[in-house]
């Protein structure tokens, strides 16, 4: 495996677990925090512009 894909598939992980760690914060629901874990870095990015 290259160093570029292990890369890619940390930032996705993180990404993943940051967004549902923020979707639970703030909506307390486990249904909105899978689907921001499935949309992960989009919903961060979409928190960071609306907050």
């Amino acid at each position: 495996m290259s160093k570029s894909t292990s890369v890619v598939k940390t930032g996705v992980g993180f990404g993943t677990v940051l967004a549902i760690t923020i979707s639970w914060s703030v909506n307390q629901s486990i249904l909105w925090a899978i689907i921001h874990g499935i949309f992960s870095w989009f919903y961060v990015i979409y928190y960071m512009l609306v907050r």
